[in-house]
């Protein structure tokens, strides 16, 4: 037997912290630091406690953590799993997990409150140590009450006056300004937005907030002091069948900003479909930045607000709320635009 296995514990030997800050030559603080991705924690010390942690095989019983008020487990709830938004932020939350001991479970709901309700109250009785919720439907007086048993971040959900949890979002105001002021650039004054129904969104949603920055963009540019916003049921067929009415009007405007890529892509896809050219007949933006955006068979132009950033952003602040922050933080990321084709073509002269 070497050394090296004489220093390892034999299996019937139990690895616990001490152990592992014994093998470090570090105190237990200083491992319980390395662990919860403490703030201030040197690369040496958390190398060197790492090392011992593999060197051990140490795996830190999530029974003994929870009995110590903490699981090192947070909780991620997508409302609408089709948004091609929402793997990114899923991997910004990886990649700010990555290195620490906290690990993500995730929980689908749609926009039901008694199912988003319960989901959330099923995260709590699992004893995880702060939720971050993304795009929820649910008011604000309800995610406060939660927010009183557990740390909560929202995403997608404007609600700068909340005391009781933290938002981070895109300025998704400014990102439809960014669309009209882009079309504008290009020569296009007849613009219209293509929207979610009415019931498919509140006053704090993302979609709300782009029609404001649409509205006020439109009114600054000159454009009128009432603009058009075509609305779109969320559900198929339905879906498509507004589409194909509106690329199907005779006062079908120049170029349309969509809310989300969601729509831009299939209201693209029904354009070639019923010989509609984009952008020679139809200029498009879209919202997302979504990979499939960027294929060359779509070339979807398109607000890019940096979902990786977000989901990053988010889970920093939500461990900070864990860690003892009480003061309530409300984060604007600031969105760009990604031209492409739909928007204009290079060998493009003119634009009407």
């Amino acid at each position: 037997m070497s050394v090296e296995d004489k220093q390892k514990p034999q299996r019937n030997d139990r690895v616990t912290i001490r152990t592992v800050a014994t093998h470090a030559g570090v105190s237990v603080a200083a491992v319980s630091k390395v662990m919860r991705n403490a703030y201030g924690v040197s690369e040496a010390l958390r190398a060197k406690v790492k090392d011992a942690i593999e060197a051990l095989g140490y795996r830190p019983s999530r029974a003994a953590r929870g009995l110590r008020g903490r699981s090192f487990t947070i909780g991620v709830l997508l409302i609408d799993i089709r948004n091609p938004f929402l793997p990114e932020v899923i991997a910004g939350v990886n990649a700010v997990l990555a290195p620490s001991h906290y690990q993500a479970m995730i929980g689908v709901s749609d926009a039901r409150v008694q199912l988003e309700t319960s989901l959330i109250e099923s995260m709590i009785d699992y004893k995880m140590d702060g939720l971050i919720l993304v795009a929820p439907r649910l008011p604000s007086e309800i995610i406060a009450r939660f927010a009183v048993q557990i740390p909560i971040v929202a995403v997608g959900y404007h609600d700068a006056g909340a005391t009781a949890f933290d938002t981070v979002n895109a300025d998704d105001q400014r990102g439809a300004e960014i669309a009209v002021e882009a079309l504008i650039a290009c020569g296009y004054s007849d613009i219209e937005m293509l929207s979610l129904g009415e019931r498919e969104g509140h006053a704090v949603s993302v979609v709300r907030q782009r029609e404001i920055g649409y509205r006020r963009a439109m009114q600054r540019g000159g454009l009128g002091a009432s603009v058009p916003i075509g609305k779109i049921p969320i559900a198929s067929p339905k879906r498509e069948v507004a589409m194909r009415k509106f690329l199907s009007r005779k006062d079908r405007p120049r170029a349309v900003f969509c809310w989300s890529d969601l729509d831009a892509i299939t209201l693209l896809s029904l354009a070639m479909e019923m010989g509609v050219r984009v952008p020679e007949d139809l200029a498009v933006i879209g919202y997302d930045n979504s990979s499939t955006a960027a294929l060359g068979l779509v070339d979807l132009a398109s607000i890019d607000q940096s979902g990786r950033e977000i989901g990053q952003v988010a889970t920093r602040t939500l461990i900070s709320r864990i860690e003892g922050r009480t003061a309530s933080e409300h984060i604007l990321q600031i969105p760009s635009l990604v031209s492409r084709g739909s928007l204009i073509r290079p060998d493009d002269t003119k634009q009407g």
